[in-house]
C-alpha cells in the first residue's frame, strides 16, 4: 500500500489510497494490466477497522459517492474524493462494510448531470433486471494443479484441439413447478464436465458469462466486464464450474467481447457526463448493427481497462483462452457504414488504427503474463496476418475462425447432391488459403438461428439423406486441417434451430440414429486425439496433400493428413452422392497393407453399412502419380479413413 494518507470526509467515511503513483503513471500510459487490484470495491481492514475501498475512474465528475444498501442510497453520507494527480480517479473508504453490500456510484456532471452507475470493475452483479453492483471477494480453494502444470507443458498448437460451443442459459433447463429454469454453475458441473469427457471434446467454449442486462443478447451486450452473470450464482459457483472441468481434462475458453457495450444508463456508456469509455463522434462510437457503443481505443485508460479484464479472467478465473468477438467490427472505420457514416483515419484509409495497435497490445499482453494461454479471432475478412506475429506486423492470435470455409461449406452441402459436382471448387477453395493462418473450423451458433435451421435440415433429401449428409460433414470438417469447433446440439442433430429460452432437444437422442451421431461425434474426438498424422500439422502445409481433389463428377475427393514422422499418415475419402462406389481407386505411397479406422457409414452411426473390411491390400497399379493404389468401396454420402498396417499389428488387434 503506498499512499495511506488518511482523513475523514464525511461521518462515516474517509479516505486512503491504495493506488501508488506508479500505479497512476501506468493507469494514462495503458500499461496498468492488473486494475481490478486497484479500482472498483475491495474489503479490507485498514489501521484495524474493516470497512470497504471504494475507486472509481469518473475525471470530468464534479461530484462522486458511493451510495448502497448500507447508507440507505443516501448520496450525501459517503463522498468519495478525487485524486490530486489528474487521473481523474475518486476514493473513498467506508468503515462497517463488507462483502454483499449492494452499491452504486452516485455521479455528478456539468450541466446539471447526474446519474447512478453501476461499478464497471465490480466482481458481481445484482440479477437482472435490477442493476446494482454488489461488493464481493474472489477468494477460492482450486484444484487444478494438475491441469494448470499439463497447460503449462503443452503447446495447444500442436495439439488435438476440440471445441463445444455453449450457451449456458438453454444447455439444459430443469423443470420446476414454476415451469423451466436455468441450471446453476453448480448444477451444471454436476453434468457439463462428464459430458464433454465421454464425447472426447479438449475445451468447452461459454458464449460471454460477463454480466449483461437483456438475457436475448446471449451475452454480447455486457455491462459488467468483471462479473460472471448473476443468473447462474455467484463467483465462486463460477470457478467451481471452471475447476470441474478443468479435474476431467476440459479447457475453457471465454468469448470475450472488447469491440462494444450497450447503451443501458448502468452500465458504462456516458459515465460521467461524457462519453468516457466511447468515442463521442457517433461516426465512431455508435455501432449501427447492435445499436452499442464501441469503446474509445484511443484512450489510454480504456485500453487499460479492456486488457486488465482480459488478464483478470486468465489471473482469477484459471481460463484457458479467449475467443474474441467481432473482430472485424473493430478492424474497418466503415464496418457497416455507408458512405459518409464513417471518419478516414490520419491516412484516408478505412483501417482502425488505433484498434489495430490495441490488438496487438492485448496479445502481446496476454501472451507475457500467461505464456500458455491461447487466443482466437473471430475475424470474418481477409484481413492479414491475424494469426502472425506482432514482431512481424501481425495482430499475434494463436488462432483465427475460418469463416470462408465455414460459409463455402454449408452452402456446398446445400445443395442437392447430383448437382455437387458442378460446385466442386467450393468445396475444394479452402486449401488454397488453408495455411495463410492458423484456423479454427467453426460451426458455430451463428450458423442455427434467426430462420437459419439446425445444421441437419440444411441438408438435402429425406430424413436418412440428411443424417448421412450431417455425418459426412462432420468427418469432413475433421479431416480439414485447423482445429475443431461445433456449436451444442449439432453433436446429436438436433433438428430445431437454437432457442435460447430454452433446453436443447435432448429428448431427440432417444432417437437411434441421433445416438448414432452423437456416437459419430464422439469417436471422431478420439481417433483425432489419437492419431498425431491428424493434429500435429493442423496448421501446416505440411500435413496436408491432395490425392484427388478433382473427381467433380462422381463428387469425390481424397486426401493425405500427414505427421512429423514421416510414417504416421491417413488416407481421407470422402463421397459427397448418396451412391455406393464400388471398387474405387486411390493412390497410395505406402505399399503394403491399409486398416479402414473410421467411416462414417458404419451401422452403429446409423449407416447402411459400406465398409471396407479387414486387411486392405496395395496393388501395383499406378494411380494418383502413385505406382500402387486400393480399390474401396466408398459409402454413400459417406467418408472413410484408413491408417497403413503390419499384418501382425492387425492380427493383434484382431484378438
Amino acid at each position: 500500500m503506498a499512499d495511506v494518507n488518511i482523513k475523514d470526509t464525511a461521518a462515516g467515511s474517509s479516505w486512503f489510497s491504495l493506488i501508488s503513483e506508479f500505479d497512476v503513471e501506468l493507469f494514462k500510459a495503458g500499461k496498468h494490466y492488473r486494475l481490478y487490484n486497484k479500482l472498483g470495491a475491495h474489503q479490507l481492514e485498514h489501521e484495524g477497522v474493516a470497512g470497504t475501498y471504494f475507486a472509481v475512474w469518473a475525471p470530468s465528475a464534479t461530484a462522486v459517492s458511493v451510495i448502497g444498501n448500507f447508507n440507505a442510497w443516501d448520496r450525501s453520507a459517503n463522498p468519495l474524493q478525487v485524486r490530486w494527480d489528474s487521473s481523474g480517479i475518486w476514493e473513498c473508504f467506508v468503515p462497517g462494510t463488507g462483502k454483499a453490500e449492494y452499491y452504486k456510484y452516485f455521479i455528478a456532471g456539468a450541466n446539471g448531470f447526474q446519474v447512478e452507475k453501476g461499478d464497471p470493475y465490480a466482481f458481481h452483479w445484482e440479477n437482472p433486471p435490477q442493476t446494482a453492483t454488489i461488493t464481493w471477494d474472489l477468494d477460492y480453494t482450486w484444484g487444478d494443479e494438475q491441469w494448470l502444470s499439463k497447460r503449462k507443458a503443452g503447446d495447444i498448437l500442436q495439439q488435438p484441439l476440440s471445441v463445444y460451443e455453449l450457451h449456458l442459459g438453454s444447455w439444459r433447463r430443469k423443470i420446476t413447478e414454476e415451469g423451466e429454469r436455468f441450471l446453476s454453475y453448480r448444477e451444471l458441473a454436476a453434468e457439463l464436465p462428464q459430458y464433454c469427457r465421454y464425447m472426447n471434446y479438449t475445451h468447452v467454449e461459454f458464449m460471454p458469462v460477463m454480466e449483461h442486462p437483456f438475457y436475448g443478447s446471449w451475452g454480447y451486450q455486457i455491462t459488467g466486464f468483471y462479473a460472471p452473470s448473476s443468473r447462474y450464482g455467484t463467483p465462486q459457483d463460477f470457478m467451481y464450474l471452471i475447476d470441474q472441468l478443468h479435474q476431467e481434462g476440459i479447457g475453457v475458453i471465454l468469448d470475450w467481447v472488447p469491440s462494444h457495450f450497450p447503451t443501458d444508463e448502468h452500465g458504462p456508456a456516458y459515465f460521467d457526463g461524457t462519453h468516457l469509455y466511447e468515442y463521442d463522434d457517433p461516426r465512431k462510437g455508435f455501432h449501427p448493427d447492435w445499436k452499442s457503443y464501441i469503446f474509445d481505443l484511443t484512450r489510454n485508460e480504456v485500453r487499460a481497462f479492456l486488457i486488465s479484464n482480459a488478464i483478470f479472467w486468465l489471473d482469477k478465473y484459471h481460463i484457458d483462452g479467449l475467443r474474441v468477438d467481432a473482430v472485424a467490427s473493430m478492424l474497418y472505420l466503415d464496418y457497416s457504414r455507408n458512405e459518409g457514416e464513417w471518419v478516414p483515419n490520419i491516412y484516408g484509409g478505412r483501417e482502425n488504427l488505433e484498434a489495430v495497435s490495441f490488438l496487438q497490445e492485448f496479445n502481446q499482453a496476454v501472451h507475457d503474463h500467461f505464456a500458455d494461454v491461447f487466443t482466437v479471432a473471430e475475424e470474418s475478412t481477409s484481413w492479414p496476418g491475424v494469426t502472425h506475429p506482432v514482431a512481424e506486423g501481425g495482430l499475434g492470435f494463436d488462432m483465427k475462425w475460418m469463416m470462408g470455409w465455414m460459409h463455402d461449406t454449408l452452402s456446398y452441402f446445400h445443395q442437392e447432391p447430383v448437382y455437387r459436382k458442378y460446385h466442386q471448387g467450393q468445396l475444394t477453395f479452402s486449401l488454397i488459403y488453408a495455411f495463410s493462418e492458423k484456423f479454427v473450423l467453426p460451426l458455430s451458433h451463428d450458423e442455427v438461428v434467426y430462420g437459419k435451421g439446425s445444421l441437419v435440415n440444411k441438408m438435402p433429401g429425406d430424413n436418412w439423406q440428411q443424417l448421412a449428409s450431417l455425418r459426412l460433414l462432420f468427418g469432413y470438417m475433421f479431416g480439414h486441417p485447423g482445429a475443431k469447433m461445433m456449436f451444442m446440439g449439432a453433436e446429436f442433430a438436433q433438428h430445431a434451430e437454437w432457442a435460447h429460452d430454452y433446453s436443447l432437444n435432448w429428448h431427440e437422442n432417444n432417437n437411434p440414429d441421433h445416438q448414432g451421431v452423437q456416437k459419430l461425434v464422439r469417436d471422431l474426438n478420439t481417433l483425432y486425439a489419437a492419431y498425431p498424422a491428424w493434429y500435429q500439422n493442423n496448421y501446416a502445409s505440411e500435413g496436408f496433400e491432395w490425392l484427388d481433389a478433382n473427381d467433380a463428377e462422381r463428387s469425390v475427393i481424397s486426401w493425405l493428413r500427414k505427421g512429423q514422422d514421416p510414417t504416421e499418415r491417413l488416407i481421407f475419402i470422402a463421397n459427397f452422392t448418396p451412391v455406393v462406389r464400388l471398387n474405387y481407386r486411390v493412390g497410395a505411397d505406402q505399399t503394403g497393407f491399409y486398416t479402414e479406422i473410421l467411416n462414417t457409414d458404419d451401422l452403429k452411426y446409423g449407416g447402411s453399412d459400406q465398409l471396407n473390411k479387414g486387411l486392405l491390400e496395395t496393388a501395383p497399379v499406378p494411380y494418383h502419380q502413385r505406382t500402387h493404389s486400393l480399390s474401396l468401396t466408398l459409402p454413400p454420402l459417406g467418408m472413410i479413413v484408413l491408417k497403413y498396417s503390419h499384418p501382425f499389428e492387425w492380427l493383434e488387434g484382431m484378438t
